[in-house]
């Protein structure tokens, strides 16, 4: 059974995540959204709100756990973490690292693309010269993928089988998102329908969401915590998408805030994957140590770079 407290820092790390983690979605969103009349843009932050809240927040974390422990059914995947009964407890146990592994496989390639292949501010010239070295994400992303296999296979194969699930919905899920940014050129510039680009768009959310979907299984199994935590996050974003998108760029850390700590829960994920027991508290807490050291690191770039435009303004 889970605790009060544990619930409310569940919930917590389950909101900033799905936040932090949907900044490069909110910016795609604000960039259409900003072609598009008020009454589509009010249709999508309503309606739009609903789908990616209920359904695509909802039901995909649902089905997953469902998929990975079939012997629960469709109720006991809904409340299995609250349960007392020891044959679900038990089912949940023998089948979770499964599902574990595939999260944290997916997890530490989207950090690995992150590193190797996206652009991005550097904040330290390790990263610079891990970037610059011969051996790239491929490389590097098949050689985890093997010893991960290798290592599984002597304990259960059907966990080897997660991991390379896992794998194939990143590449899936990442072929789609870099499709999808090479359509936002043409929704901004072309005279598209506001409806087309309103499906668009939720489409693209549903994505996204997959990142903070899988994430959220570092935090806990339970779906109706995931739902409220990543519901919370996806309505915050929403706000940020209309009123504080510049604000939000100006963080110009928060995205590596965010890709750290999707490592550290890939890391926590696959060693839960092997048997290891992480205590609740250890995601949650962090995730807000990263993403709060990199929200101070981007302020005070924020306060050097006033301070520098004022110094030229006075000479």
């Amino acid at each position: 059974m889970v605790d009060f407290l544990s619930i409310i820092l569940i919930v917590a790390g389950l909101c900033l995540f799905e936040i932090i983690s949907s900044i490069d979605n909110s910016i795609i969103n604000a960039q259409v959204l900003s072609t598009m009349q008020k009454r589509a843009r009010r249709w999508f932050l309503v309606w739009g709100m609903i789908f990616a809240v209920f359904v695509v927040r909802g039901l995909l974390p649902w089905i997953i756990v469902w998929a990975s422990i079939p012997s629960l059914g469709p109720i006991g995947a809904l409340t299995a973490t609250f349960s007392n009964n020891p044959q679900v407890l038990h089912a949940v146990e023998m089948s979770s690292p499964i599902l574990l592994m595939g999260g944290g496989i997916f997890l530490i390639l989207l950090f690995l693309h992150w590193i190797f292949l996206e652009e991005k501010k550097f904040g330290s010239r390790d990263e610079i010269l891990l970037t610059e070295r011969v051996i790239g994400f491929f490389s590097v992303s098949l050689i985890i993928i093997a010893l991960i296999c290798w290592f599984t296979l002597k304990i259960n194969p059907r966990i080897t089988l997660g991991a390379i699930i896992g794998a194939a919905v990143f590449f899936i899920t990442n072929g789609l998102k870099q499709k999808a940014g090479r359509h936002k050129k043409d929704l901004i510039k072309r005279n598209i329908s506001d409806l087309n680009k309103v499906l668009y768009l939720e489409i693209l959310d549903a994505t996204f969401s997959v990142d903070g979907v899988l994430g959220a299984f570092a935090f806990t199994l339970s779906v109706p915590l995931i739902l409220i935590g990543n519901g919370i996050g996806a309505f915050v974003v929403r706000q940020f998408t209309v009123r504080k998108i510049d604000t939000i760029k100006k963080y110009i850390y928060l995205r590596r805030g965010a890709m750290y700590s999707i490592l550290i829960l890939g890391i926590i994920m696959i060693a839960n994957g092997f048997g290891s027991k992480a205590p609740i508290w250890l995601s949650p807490l962090a995730t807000f140590i990263i993403v709060g050291y990199f929200f101070w690191k981007s302020k005070r770039h924020i306060k050097r770079t006033k301070l520098l435009k004022k110094t030229k303004s006075k000479r």
